[in-house]
């Protein structure tokens, strides 16, 4: 699957996630997409908040693996 195509799919998905972010006082930003390896940065709030990694991981990471097909890994990335 074309890396565009992936890097959309990858936006889609963090659209959707987005106002919950949001309503919480932080966001992500689609760093890069790489070899199944997504790099987010957390912003606002989410940037500083002590629940990022389980936000990151159990929320954003888990909803990128069930909708792209080929993610492998979220990193955060400052």
């Amino acid at each position: 699957m074309p890396a565009d195509t992936i890097t959309e799919q990858v936006q889609e998905v963090l659209d959707k996630l987005r106002p919950f972010l949001l309503r919480d006082g932080g966001d992500c930003e689609l760093i890069d997409v790489e070899d199944g390896i997504v790099k987010l940065r957390l912003l606002g709030a989410c940037g500083s908040c002590p629940s990022s990694t389980i936000t990151l991981k159990a929320g954003i990471e888990r909803a990128l693996f069930e909708e792209v097909p080929g993610i492998v890994e979220v990193e955060q990335v400052f």
